[in-house]
């Protein structure tokens, strides 16, 4: 007797719902999203990407014509988010570059304290991916780029007597940020430390310019 898709177990209906080429690579990327970023790239095959989006693997394949390229669109995704995210942290703060910077780390820190976070995805793969011309790590250069960029552009209007100097100190404590929250955990003392030590390197290369202590306090 043939039993009816109600019949049927939920996940067997699901792989089976149409959808069209959007919705698709929205749901192949969502799941993408949630299996690389929580296990890694090399532990998660397409066919677990696929079985979670709910499509079949050829509407995985007509959008992607590799796994490499969907890491490579997911990455992007990752980049997207995280500049939206940067770009909001600076925006409380219109006009003052050393408030801004400090911020940033405010924010990044809540970020980092939720009982899901997983680190930079960027840190992540330039772990898994060891050769410097895969398409991966490209995407690694152009976050990390992106973020060094915008801190010494962010230095240089605060005043900073040595921008540069500043810009890689602030990146390197981002990458800090990332490593503690998976080592010492969400909301430990080292962790939370880092908005302190933002604020201190920057008043020490501002100046005049100074971030007193509590200014980003209920931003």
């Amino acid at each position: 007797m043939t039993r009816s898709s109600a019949d049927q177990p939920k996940s067997t209906v699901r792989r089976q719902v149409r959808t069209d080429g959007a919705t698709a690579q929205e749901q192949l990327l969502d799941a993408a999203q949630e299996l690389f970023y929580r296990e890694g790239i090399r532990a998660v095959g397409v066919d677990a990407v696929v079985e979670r989006a709910g499509v079949n693997k050829m509407s995985l394949y007509r959008r992607f014509a590799s796994k490499d390229e969907l890491v490579v669109a997911y990455l992007e995704r990752m980049d997207d988010g995280f500049r939206r995210r940067f770009e909001a942290s600076l925006a409380k703060h219109p006009g003052e570059p050393a408030k801004q910077l400090v911020q940033a780390f405010e924010d990044l820190v809540k970020r980092a304290s939720a009982p899901d976070y997983r680190g930079c995805p960027f840190v992540n793969i330039a772990c898994e991916f060891g050769d410097p011309a895969h398409p991966a790590r490209q995407l690694v250069d152009r976050n990390k780029g992106y973020v060094m960029s915008r801190f010494l552009e962010i230095a240089q209007a605060a005043g900073a007597d040595n921008p540069q100097e500043l810009a890689e100190s602030l990146a390197l404590l981002v990458d800090g940020v990332y490593a503690t929250s998976q080592t010492y955990g969400p909301g430990s003392g080292p962790l939370c430390a880092a908005p302190r030590i933002a604020r201190t390197l920057i008043n020490a290369a501002c100046g005049s310019n100074r971030v007193e202590q509590g200014n980003q306090e209920n931003s």
